[in-house]
């Protein structure tokens, strides 16, 4: 047994800002499953949300995040979020992140357009910003003597007992990992566990994550006691790159802050007849937009057109973008993008406070993983790496508050009892299954005939799953599917409760939105 002070399973911005806020008091273990820079984050390309310009300000961004969350968000969050934006700059400035500059700006940097925000507020490394924050961090990670990094290592289960102390009754003491290399599992104690693995994009056929996005922390918080809530709300980006020879490549929403247009095959704009504000509306509704123009003229992709723009900008403002098509034949400066929507980001998640608190004591959870209240039933463009960094720097500050150093002792892994899997073929094919009902009945649009179906077929997955899990070796492909499968039953039973259209859930039965409107909120007692 392995014991730390704090336990963080991710290695994306939350769960490396928070080893970094921690490591000068805490011995830290960082726990992520393939490399350090193998996440979501290091995908990401639009920037980070924040009030520095003069001519915004901290109101503006609160009503944006409100009008994008079909006011669901939680104000007094969304208000503690915005409030701290600046300052996380900041302290990425002081790590070392080079953001881009624009000497003419009162700010000292370029402050990009994005849809839904009413001033230019997305400070940015060109089009690379996530890639440019984690491989800042990663490298003062790696050079931080307390923090003990462990990749090729995913997390199994909790390890917990009853407590007085927290609404689900349980308190986390450790978590068990498999060692992938290894093909072992080990056990390490810890007071403090924070759940930082990002969302289940995989869930879905078609993704802009990295196959990392299996909703890892969702499903071992959920396991272990924790309420969770919207998980009805997916996110799916309208452009993501439609390419047979493009994986999950996403089309920035940088784009259209630069007048790009969404155009037909024919050429015709098309986003005037959904929305006043076209092709800057909230991605919620660009994604049905998009979706009920392929439906209708029967298309697999619409186009996006910046050929407004020259060759030198676009290199200059999205070099990554323009080289990667470049790389598959189209010149962006000539020719519109190929583009399609898909799933993006999981706006619910395991149920967290002010603090990054879940409701089982000593485990928090930040990022993707978390539903704090800011991102309501859509989440604001941009905002994704803000919160993970106030969220990352209040769990940090809490877990110092509370000085919680005792460590329970963790029970050895028991795998007395199973053997090897000669059937692994079962996993791949139940994973292709899950994507492709997921797609096809919990997308865009959704009724609830299809999603009752998708739940039918979740219950077969799920027995299979606890058979197999019971009677053979884990591996990291079972882990996964296990998890996606829990997931994907929270998304449909999230979706089933909402009876109404909000956000991010479009429910043909349900084509308008109440009056009034609350978090769709689960708990393991009401599923038992």
């Amino acid at each position: 047994m392995r014991s730390f002070n704090t336990v963080i399973l991710g290695s994306g911005l939350a769960g490396l800002s928070t080893a970094l806020r921690l490591a000068d008091y805490h011995r830290v273990a960082l726990i992520t499953k393939k490399k350090m820079l193998d996440g979501a984050s290091n995908w990401a390309q639009g920037g980070i949300a924040a009030v520095t310009d003069k001519e915004d300000s901290l109101d503006s961004h609160v009503q944006d995040t409100l009008i994008a969350g079909s006011f669901l968000s939680n104000k007094a969050v969304t208000e503690h979020v915005v409030e701290h934006g600046a300052e996380a700059i900041d302290w990425l400035i002081e790590q070392g992140v080079n953001f881009t500059r624009d000497h003419e700006s009162s700010t000292g940097y370029h402050l990009a357009m994005e849809g839904g925000h009413s001033f230019r507020r997305i400070v940015h490394a060109a089009d690379a910003t996530g890639s440019a924050v984690q491989s800042t961090l990663e490298q003062k990670v790696r050079a931080h003597q307390n923090i003990t990094i462990f990749e090729d290592h995913i997390g199994v289960d909790l390890v917990s007992e009853v407590s007085d102390e927290a609404p689900s009754g349980k308190r986390c003491v450790g978590i068990y990992v498999l060692d992938i290399r290894n093909d072992k599992v080990i056990a390490i104690s810890s007071p403090n566990v924070v759940l930082a693995t990002g969302g289940a994009g995989k869930a879905y056929l078609y993704t802009t994550n990295p196959d990392t996005a299996t909703g890892d922390g969702i499903a071992i918080g959920w396991r272990a006691g924790c309420a969770v809530a919207n998980m009805e709300f997916i996110q799916f980006h309208p452009t993501c790159l439609y390419h047979p020879s493009a994986k999950s490549f996403l089309i920035s929403e940088a784009l259209r802050g630069e007048g790009a247009k969404l155009i037909l095959p024919s050429g015709e704009e098309f986003m005037s007849r959904y929305d006043v504000r076209k092709e800057l509306a909230p991605r919620d509704v660009v994604a049905r937009s998009i979706d009920s123009e392929m439906k209708k003229n029967g298309l697999d992709c619409v186009y996006l057109d910046i050929t407004h723009k020259n060759e030198a900008f676009l290199k200059g403002h999205f070099p990554t973008i323009f080289s990667r098509c470049m790389e598959l034949g189209i010149d962006i400066s000539k020719e519109p993008i190929p583009v399609v929507p898909a799933a993006h980001y999981t706006c619910g998640g395991l149920v967290s406070s002010i603090n990054a608190e879940t409701t089982v004591h000593g485990l928090y959870a930040v990022g993707e993983t978390a539903h704090t209240g800011l991102h309501g039933a859509n989440r604001l463009a941009s905002n994704s790496l803000l919160e993970c960094l106030v969220f990352s720097k209040n769990a940090a500050t809490h877990i110092l508050k509370t000085n919680r150093l005792e460590n329970e002792s963790v029970a050895d892994w028991d795998e007395s009892r199973v053997t090897d899997s000669d059937e692994q073929v079962i996993i791949s094919h139940n994973w292709d299954e899950l994507r492709r009902f997921m797609w096809n009945y919990v997308g865009i649009v959704r009724t609830t005939k299809r999603m009752q179906r998708a739940l039918h077929r979740i219950d077969l997955l799920t027995a299979e799953i606890r058979e197999y899990y019971s009677n053979f070796r884990i591996t990291p492909d079972l882990l996964e599917l296990r998890n996606l499968v829990s997931v994907s039953e929270l998304i449909v039973r999230c979706a089933l409760q909402r009876k109404e259209s909000r956000g991010l859930h479009f429910s043909k039965d349900y084509p308008n939105a109440d009056a009034e409107s609350n978090d769709t909120i689960l708990t393991n007692t009401q599923l038992s």
